[in-house]
C-alpha cells in the first residue's frame, strides 16, 4: 500500500513537472532579451582578486535573470526590450594590499560605485522602434540608499541601479 502511494505521488510529480514545462513553452520567448557583449573584458565582475570565469558567469547570470524579470513588468503587451550590456563594474573592489587573507573580500566604499554600461531598444508588436539608446549607469550615492529588499544580497547595489534605470527610462506616460 505504502509503495503504491509513493509510486502514485512520483508519477504525479513527473506529470506536474512536464505540464509546467509545457506551460512555459506556450508562453513563447521572453519580451526581454539581455545579452552580454565581450563579458570577458568587463571591468569588474570577479568573485575574488584572482576571480574565476565561473564566478563571473554566475554573477552575470544572476543579473540577467533579475533584469529580465524586472523589465518584463514594465512592458505593455506586444512590446519587446532588447538590452546589450557592454560593461559591468560591481560596487566595491578588492584591496589585496591589506594582506593575503583580504584578497577574496570585496570592500564596498563610496569610492567604488556600481556601474553598468548598456544599449537598449524597445519595440512594439509590429517591430517599430519606440525608444532606444545607450546608457552609462552609475550611482555615486549608492551607499546612502536604503536597499531593504536586497539587504543580504551581494548584488544589491547593482540591482538597485538597474531598478532605478528601469523606473526612470520606462516610466508610464502621464494621462492628460
Amino acid at each position: 500500500m505504502k509503495t503504491s502511494r509513493i509510486l502514485l505521488l512520483s508519477a504525479l510529480a513527473l506529470v506536474g513537472a512536464g505540464a509546467a514545462r509545457a506551460i512555459d513553452a506556450v508562453k513563447g520567448p521572453s519580451a526581454v532579451d539581455v545579452v552580454y557583449f565581450e563579458r570577458e573584458k568587463f571591468t569588474d565582475v570577479k568573485d575574488g582578486f584572482n576571480g574565476t570565469d565561473r564566478g563571473r558567469d554566475d554573477t552575470l547570470e544572476t543579473l540577467k535573470e533579475y533584469l529580465t524579470k524586472r523589465a518584463t513588468r514594465g512592458l505593455l503587451p506586444g512590446q519587446k526590450l532588447s538590452i546589450t550590456i557592454s560593461d559591468v563594474d560591481l560596487a566595491g573592489d578588492f584591496e589585496p594590499w591589506r594582506g593575503s587573507q583580504w584578497s577574496e573580500v570585496r570592500i564596498v566604499k563610496e569610492i567604488y560605485p556600481p556601474r553598468i554600461k548598456l544599449a537598449f531598444r524597445l519595440t512594439d508588436a509590429e517591430g517599430t522602434v519606440l525608444k532606444q539608446g545607450e546608457r552609462d549607469l552609475r550611482d555615486m550615492a549608492f551607499m546612502m540608499k536604503m536597499t531593504m529588499g536586497f539587504r543580504d544580497d551581494p548584488l544589491r547595489h547593482e540591482k538597485a541601479l538597474l531598478d532605478d534605470w528601469l523606473s526612470e527610462e520606462f516610466r508610464p506616460a502621464k494621462k492628460a
